[in-house]
């Protein structure tokens, strides 16, 4: 099995896309509960905001002779950020202590964006100019891009946890911007 270089690199963009949940509330306690009870549901409960993604290829397999060589393999990554939004008109001193607030998680969710696109490209990378020599059918091409991606599948996962772990602990951003809006 080889990885040859690609004669070039296939460029793409992701699709990003904003879904806003809706939180009633005109003060930032009653906002930040809001978003408590409405917020996107995770395994643990419900988070403030949340990032998904949706990736699929168009992956060409090619047969010359014997060989079998991944010649292209071009992603459709779809990004989805779940945000809050009010739906009651804020008094002016809390909707600037919103608008620092939301901003800060559009930041910080959009770091998970691109924890996405850079396990899209490392995909790629890895994926385009693999060849066996002995490869009729390309199932030994098939089977070694699949061993490859779990380790960067499990790596991606590991960072995305890090990060949250770090953004919400004590002191953390996230942290620090909920202590920002919540307190006087």
């Amino acid at each position: 099995m080889t990885v040859a270089a690609p004669a070039f690199a296939q460029s793409w963009e992701p699709i990003e896309k904003i879904e806003h949940y809706r939180v009633n509330g005109t003060s930032p306690m009653e906002l930040y509960q809001s978003i408590g009870e409405r917020g996107p549901k995770l395994s643990l409960g419900r988070v403030i905001a949340h990032t998904t993604f949706k990736l699929t290829w168009q992956r060409d397999y090619q047969q010359q002779g014997q060989a079998c060589v991944l010649a292209s393999a071009k992603p459709k990554l779809i990004i989805t950020y779940t945000l809050p939004k009010p739906v009651e008109r804020l008094s002016p001193d809390v909707a600037a202590k919103w608008q620092a607030f939301y901003e800060g998680i559009v930041t910080h969710e959009k770091l998970h964006g691109q924890f996405m696109k850079d396990l899209t490209q490392q995909i790629q990378d890895v994926s385009i100019g693999l060849r066996d020599e002995n490869d009729p059918g390309c199932k030994k091409v098939r089977a070694a891009l699949q061993a490859q991606l779990k380790p960067i599948s499990d790596a991606h996962v590991a960072r995305h946890s890090e990060y949250d772990q770090v953004e919400m602990s004590p002191g953390g951003a996230v942290h620090q911007l909920i202590l920002a809006f919540l307190n006087p």
